[in-house]
C-alpha cells in the first residue's frame, strides 16, 4: 500500500512525509476517536431504514465541514434522515421549507422598525443555526438561492449593510427533487459548486421496504435518538481528520481525475465533445477533504486510492456540466465520471 511505502516522496508545502510507525500511531488514535461517529450511525439507523450511503455521506460532510445536496423523488426519507442526524448531534438545528413565494429576508432576516424609539433593529432569520435543512431547495426562486451563497461560502450574512458571522459549525444539508418534477427550478451552477457532495437517493430494496412497513405501519412511531456528539467533539474530529496522511501518488491521482474532466484528450479520452465544463479547483479541494473524512470514518490514518475513487462521483456529478451532444447521446455526468475513473491508472 502506498501509504506504508519506505520510499516516501519529497516533502510538499502542504504535508510532510511521515513514517509507517507514525501512521500506525495515528490510525490507533483515529480508531478510538471515531467511535462516537459509529455510535451516531447506529442511533440514526434506529429510525432510518437502509440509505447507508446517504448516512455515510452525511458524516463525511460533517467532518469535512462541507455542504451536502441530496436528490431523490419525494418519500425516500431524505428529510427524515437529516433531521435524525441533527438529533444525534448537540447542535442548533433549523428546518427551512423552500417554497416559490419564499423571500431572502425569510431566510437571513431583516431590519424591523421600532416606532417607540424610532429605530431599526435586526431580526435574525432561521439561518443562524449550526445545521440547516434546506428542504426542497429547488422549489425556491433565484433570489433565495443567491441569498444562500454568501452564507454557504463565507459563513456570514449581510443584513442592512452589517455583516454577521454565522455559528460554528455551520452546515447546509439540502434536499431537492429531480428538476424534471413539476414546480422546480434548476439550481445555479455557482450554487451547486458550493456543495461538497451531491448524493442520489434511490428506492429501497424489497427487504428494506418490508422493514419500513414493520416500523412505520402504525399510528405511533418510535423515533427517539440519543445525542452522542457535541460541537466540541465534532471540531476535534475535524482537526484530527486534517492529520490523515495522503501519499504524493494519491494526491496526483486526485489532480489527474479533476484535470481529466477539463482536458480529457490529454488523458487518452475522446470525450471532450461531451463536456461543457469540468470540475473547478474547489472540486480538487473537496475530493481531498472527503477522502480524508472517509479514511477517518474507516478508522485509518492514511488515504487510499479507493477512498478517492469511491467519493469522486459524489464530488463531481454536480460540477461536470455536459453538452447538448451528450444529452442527445443520453450521456450523464455520472457516465462521463465513470469513463474517467475506469481509464485513469490507479496508483
Amino acid at each position: 500500500m502506498c501509504a506504508f511505502s519506505s520510499n516516501l516522496p519529497p516533502s510538499t508545502p502542504t504535508q510532510m512525509p511521515i513514517s509507517a510507525l507514525e501512521i500506525e500511531r495515528l490510525t490507533a488514535q483515529i480508531q478510538i476517536a471515531s467511535a462516537p461517529l459509529r455510535k451516531l450511525l447506529e442511533e440514526v439507523q434506529k429510525v432510518v431504514v437502509g440509505q447507508h450511503k446517504l448516512m455515510h455521506r452525511m458524516l463525511v460532510s460533517l467532518l469535512a465541514r462541507g455542504h451536502l445536496l441530496i436528490e431523490g423523488v419525494p418519500g425516500l426519507a431524505k428529510t427524515t434522515a437529516v433531521a435524525t442526524v441533527a438529533r444525534g448531534l448537540n447542535v442548533r438545528f433549523q428546518r427551512l421549507q423552500f417554497t416559490p413565494d419564499l423571500l431572502p429576508a425569510d431566510l437571513i432576516g431583516t431590519q424591523v422598525y421600532r416606532p417607540q424609539d424610532q429605530s431599526f433593529v435586526v431580526q435574525k432569520g432561521p439561518i443562524f443555526a449550526n445545521l440547516i435543512l434546506a428542504d426542497e431547495i429547488n422549489r425556491a426562486p433565484a433570489k433565495v438561492q443567491s441569498a444562500l451563497l454568501e452564507a454557504m461560502q463565507e459563513r456570514q450574512v449581510t443584513i442592512g449593510g452589517t455583516t454577521y458571522v454565522l455559528d460554528d459549525p455551520f452546515l447546509v444539508m439540502a434536499t431537492q427533487n429531480p428538476v424534471e418534477q413539476e414546480g422546480t427550478y434548476p439550481l445555479p451552477e455557482a450554487q451547486t459548486d458550493r456543495f461538497m457532495l451531491k448524493v442520489l437517493v434511490d428506492y429501497p430494496s424489497r427487504q428494506e421496504e418490508l422493514l419500513i412497513l414493520d416500523r412505520m405501519g402504525r399510528t405511533r412511531i418510535e423515533n427517539h435518538v440519543n445525542t452522542v456528539v457535541d460541537p466540541q467533539g465534532l471540531a476535534s474530529l475535524s482537526s484530527l481528520m486534517d492529520q490523515v496522511y495522503i501519499d504524493q501518488r494519491v494526491r496526483e491521482y486526485i489532480v489527474d481525475i479533476i484535470m481529466a474532466t477539463r482536458r480529457p484528450k490529454e488523458y487518452g479520452l475522446d470525450i471532450q465533445h461531451l463536456i461543457q465544463y469540468g470540475g473547478s479547483p474547489r472540486a480538487t479541494i473537496n475530493l481531498t477533504l472527503a477522502a480524508r473524512a472517509n479514511a477517518l470514518l474507516d478508522g485509518r490514518g492514511y488515504v487510499t486510492p479507493s477512498d478517492v475513487k469511491d467519493l469522486a462521483p459524489d464530488v463531481l456529478r454536480h460540477r461536470v456540466v455536459v453538452t447538448y451532444e451528450a444529452e442527445a447521446e443520453e450521456k450523464s455526468s455520472d457516465d462521463i465520471i465513470s469513463l474517467i475513473l475506469n481509464k485513469l491508472p490507479v496508483p
